[in-house]
């Protein structure tokens, strides 16, 4: 199934859902542990009729779920086939789904809640340090580039954040190659940017704003806020 585009998912507009990193995100407020287990029953029983799932985690006074495509299909600019993780049709439809689900049982959705943090490490060779990260993060060689087309770790079973690598200086040595990139809904992009500036932090770059807008903290330790946006239409 094709993966669709950042205006596709956005023209699909699902209310209660977000757009992080590669895949769409929900959080719902539950009363208690039982009021969430017989939410997440529910869309177990939607995810069987379609035979797709979310991820869900039962949290105290929420349920967060994910929604993503393990082998959307992704053409390159020769026209290659790839398959990746990301999001297509039958995740926007489930979502739907799910949000009459939450309706039926009188939840609301806290959108702004939702976020993801994912791991970068800029170097001029991926393909040579990738195995020892794989090795090191999942423990298994395959979850290097699974899900993408690069050198990308990205563990199946999401115990742990993707890592993903940029580009770096071969013989360089900048003082900070790792970084966090963290994922937020675009209504509260410009608070935790605020909130950053206000414990003392300051913005780096923002060339690119609101999709990444570059931090750092006192020390010059750099982090990335990011926000799926659409494209702007000319």
């Amino acid at each position: 199934m094709d993966m669709l585009t950042r205006d596709e998912i956005a023209a699909a507009r699902l209310t209660d859902w977000r757009k992080l990193a590669q895949g769409l995100h929900a959080r719902y407020l539950v009363a208690d542990f039982a009021a969430g287990a017989r939410f997440v029953t529910a869309v177990g029983d939607a995810g069987d009729a379609t035979g797709h799932h979310p991820s869900a985690s039962l949290g105290t006074g929420h349920v967060d779920l994910k929604l993503v495509t393990a082998d959307a299909v992704y053409r390159d600019d020769e026209g290659t086939e790839h398959l990746v993780e990301w999001v297509t049709e039958q995740d926007v439809d489930l979502a739907r789904r799910i949000s009459e689900i939450a309706a039926d049982h009188g939840l609301d959705a806290d959108p702004a809640a939702v976020s993801v943090v994912e791991l970068g490490l800029d170097t001029a060779r991926s393909a040579t340090v990738a195995p020892v990260w794989a090795a090191l993060l999942t423990g298994h060689p395959g979850s290097q580039g699974h899900g993408s087309p690069g050198d990308e770790i990205r563990d199946a079973t999401g115990r742990v954040p993707n890592l993903w690598f940029g580009d770096g200086d071969e013989h360089g040595s900048p003082g900070q190659r790792f970084h966090v990139e963290v994922y937020v809904a675009p209504e509260v992009a410009e608070r935790r940017i605020a909130a950053v500036v206000a414990a003392g932090g300051t913005v780096v770059d923002d060339t690119e704003a609101p999709s990444l807008t570059v931090v750092a903290d006192q020390d010059g330790n750099r982090g990335v806020l990011c926000v799926a946006q659409a494209a702007a239409k000319g």
